[in-house]
């Protein structure tokens, strides 16, 4: 398995069913307020940079930062095709996700996840990764359904 990380091609009516998918998997985890996933729509926002990795052809996992306030951004879209779960997608898209903050002076990510069994996995990535638990920044609030994560680059 050889994977590819590209900017996302928001023509590719693929990304459009992978994200939406994503959406499905994701709301029967919480009430509607708990939810703080972007739409297809809001990805594709100037201010969201969003990548899509690839096996061949095949969409597997998707992954994007989007600016909070300068030097600040939120790491948004996190998901692996459910067929690719544990075969180290997740971890290679936050590393290129970090690696481009990096590159552009990025001074702090931050994330929410679920507080729900759903997440475990999530939230053990991105503690592995150097994300700890944070208050809510940005727009967010607190919310027992969410957890905060934040890292320092």
């Amino acid at each position: 398995m050889t994977i590819d990380v590209r900017p996302a091609d928001f023509a590719d009516t693929r990304l459009s069913d992978f994200l939406a998918a994503y959406l499905d998997e994701l709301a029967p985890t919480a009430p509607p307020e708990s939810r703080h996933a972007f739409d297809f729509g809001a990805l594709q926002q100037p201010s969201v940079r969003m990548f899509v990795a690839y096996d061949g052809d095949d969409i597997v996992g998707t992954g994007a930062l989007s600016t909070i306030e300068p030097g600040h951004e939120e790491l948004k879209s996190m998901r692996t095709a459910p067929t690719h779960r544990g075969k180290g997608i997740a971890s290679l898209m936050l590393t290129h996700l970090l690696q481009d903050a990096r590159s552009r002076d990025i001074a702090r990510i931050s994330l929410d996840t679920g507080s729900m069994d759903f997440f475990r996995p999530a939230r053990a990535l991105y503690a592995k990764s150097g994300f700890v638990t944070s208050e809510p920044y940005g727009r967010h609030v607190v919310d027992p359904n969410t957890v905060y994560m934040t890292l320092a680059l």
